[in-house]
């Protein structure tokens, strides 16, 4: 399923898919610096087998990244990719 406008809540997620995806995107950071970066993030949408990963990245940047750095910091930020990830 395609969402282009998250309007799921944290609450209304199975907790085995939000905890899955949780581990999934931490351990897109290869470099283990604690931010994903684009690229990072990214492959993460190619292992969720997304049909369109770029876009899918963009607009996970739009909605997570709140300080605007270009990066999705692991500890304060990750939580709002993985809702709009799933």
């Amino acid at each position: 399923m395609v969402h282009f406008f998250n309007t799921t809540k944290t609450k209304d997620i199975p907790k085995e898919d939000y905890d899955e995806l949780m581990k999934l995107f931490k351990r897109c950071d290869v470099n283990n610096d604690g931010k994903l970066s684009w690229e990072e993030v990214k492959a993460g949408f190619r292992r969720l087998q997304s049909r369109f990963p770029l876009y899918r990245t963009h607009r996970a940047f739009q909605l997570a990244d709140e300080n605007h750095d270009g990066f999705i910091n692991v500890d304060d930020e990750l939580d709002k990719l993985v809702t709009y990830a799933l």
